[in-house]
């Protein structure tokens, strides 16, 4: 029986998921890798950690699973989005650690841009905002910065890419610089509606179009892995970003279905078609997938900040041990403290796009101690991605109060998902296969295999558990009116 082998590279893990021919998963393997903060508002992975754990995974999930390799018919690859890496094409070898989506260092850059009058032609082309987050000004930012790299860069010697692009060059020995669109979406670098690399902005950004990667389809061959990987060539039939794939994963293959995602940070998107979107209140327009040549778009909304949060809670306030915890500490809470956490750690997401604000907690009296700030922090979700389903609703007329469909880690938490549900006023549906991101990318490369298609694929989605709204008009309105306040606070401050 063909499986399938998901390479599932995030931000503080890598993963690799088996999936047997029906797309059930068999078998997982995990590794966390370090985190590298080496001034304040930059974070760094060290590119070799991505491939290494990457590696490391999927050896360790084929022999998990005791699935003969000869029977793994593709890998599909799906992987944190916007991280910049710069390397060697001779040698292979990095430039420099990698830049991490979260990283603000390019602050200044994308501020000089804007000043001068470049956001209105960039984001018409690419579809986002001159925000460090996106790849194009990290890429100029270590063109800039790194000895020699401008000169090399401009001899043809090096090759950038974001972390799919990283992990094709090395699965496949350096035979192959490739990409697909929906990473090419998120660099600044992409005209989304050619589908090309956009000259305009590169030359704007000082960015020599040699370094950059192939761009094809979600579904595609992006070349066969080296033999010695896994003791046989293995073809890479599909790619696509995270968030991409969570929506993939999810099924959400009509107009007007909505999903969004809590892992690190909270990434929710709204098919819209062959509709590409321009967005009135600050959301990106995006390119959800591309199949057969077919492009359909997405509005976006990122929040950076979501699970990352109770990683706070835990690795920063130490008032937790487990994420699990936090359940009964929000059910412990005194709720009429009304204690609010706007957790603006690495800046303010959509629709704000503020990198320079920072995390704050408003409300606290003498009896606020842990349980109010985990419920607060397990509310802040809610309340971030209630602003990003108002801010679609605006831009698309075709959106409405549909179901939500979620997926990550944070969704084992019930009391969470019922607050999601309270505070959005809309049914929020839980997946029985959460680990919808692999799972996209899963059905990608069984897809250009010829093991399956959309429709067959959307029939299987299984709903977990419905969560409805059980909060008063009244109440939330005034929660939401509270949190309203923070926002606007935080962002005086």
């Amino acid at each position: 029986m063909p499986h399938i082998l998901a390479i599932d590279q995030g931000t503080t893990s890598s993963r690799a998921i088996l999936f047997d021919a029906a797309l059930r998963p068999v078998a997982t393997a995990q590794e966390e890798f370090p985190q590298h903060y080496p001034q304040p508002g930059w974070v760094q992975h060290d590119p070799s950690d991505l491939w290494a754990s990457t590696a490391a995974t999927a050896r360790a999930v084929i022999e998990k699973s005791g699935i003969p390799v000869a029977d793994i018919a593709a890998i599909g690859i799906t992987n944190q989005r916007e991280t910049t890496l710069l390397w060697d094409r001779a040698t292979g070898q990095p430039l420099a650690p990698a830049i991490v989506w979260q990283d603000r260092r390019t602050a200044d850059i994308c501020a000089a841009l804007k000043e001068a009058g470049h956001e209105k032609m960039v984001s018409a082309r690419t579809g986002l905002l001159l925000d460090p987050y996106f790849s194009g000004t990290k890429l100029k930012w270590l063109l800039d910065t790194v000895p020699g790299a401008r000169a090399r860069a401009a001899r043809g010697e090096l090759a950038f890419g974001t972390v799919d692009s990283w992990l094709i060059w090395n699965l496949t020995g350096g035979r192959v610089h490739a990409t697909d669109a929906t990473n090419a979406a998120r660099t600044l670098l992409f005209n989304i509606a050619t589908q090309n690399w956009d000259s305009e902005i590169c030359a704007l950004l000082d960015i020599p179009m040699s370094l950059l990667p192939e761009v094809q389809d979600c579904a595609a061959p992006f070349g066969m892995t080296r033999p010695d990987l896994f003791g046989r060539e293995i073809p890479i039939l599909g790619v696509a970003g995270d968030q991409q794939a969570a929506t993939i994963g999810q099924a959400c293959f009509t107009p007007g279905m909505m999903k969004s995602t809590y892992g690190t940070g909270c990434f929710a998107l709204l098919n819209t078609g062959a509709d590409l979107v321009p967005s009135q209140n600050r959301l990106l327009s995006t390119v959800a997938y591309r199949l057969k040549g077919q492009t359909t778009y997405a509005l976006e909304g990122s929040i950076f900040i979501a699970g990352a949060v109770v990683q706070w809670l835990r690795d920063g306030l130490k008032i937790i041990r487990e994420a699990r915890e936090t359940k009964a500490l929000a059910e412990a809470a005194d709720e009429a403290q009304g204690v609010v956490l706007v957790p603006a750690f690495t800046g303010l997401g959509a629709p704000y796009w503020r990198p320079d604000c920072r995390g704050a907690v408003f409300g606290l009296t003498r009896n606020s101690g842990p349980a109010e700030l985990a419920r607060a922090a397990l509310e802040s979700v809610g309340y971030q991605t209630r602003d990003l389903l108002d801010a679609m609703r605006a831009d698309w007329s075709a959106a409405s109060d549909s179901t939500l469909r979620v997926d990550g880690g944070m969704v084992a938490s019930d009391w969470a998902m019922q607050f999601l549900s309270n505070i959005i006023g809309a049914p929020v549906d839980r997946p029985v296969v959460t680990e919808t991101t692999a799972l996209g990318a899963a059905f990608l490369a069984a897809m250009q295999a010829g093991l399956t298609d959309t429709e067959t694929f959307a029939a299987s989605w299984a709903l977990d558990r419905r969560f409805t709204p059980q909060m008063d008009a009244a109440t939330r309105d005034a929660k939401l009116a509270r949190w309203d306040r923070a926002v606007a606070a935080t962002m005086a401050f």
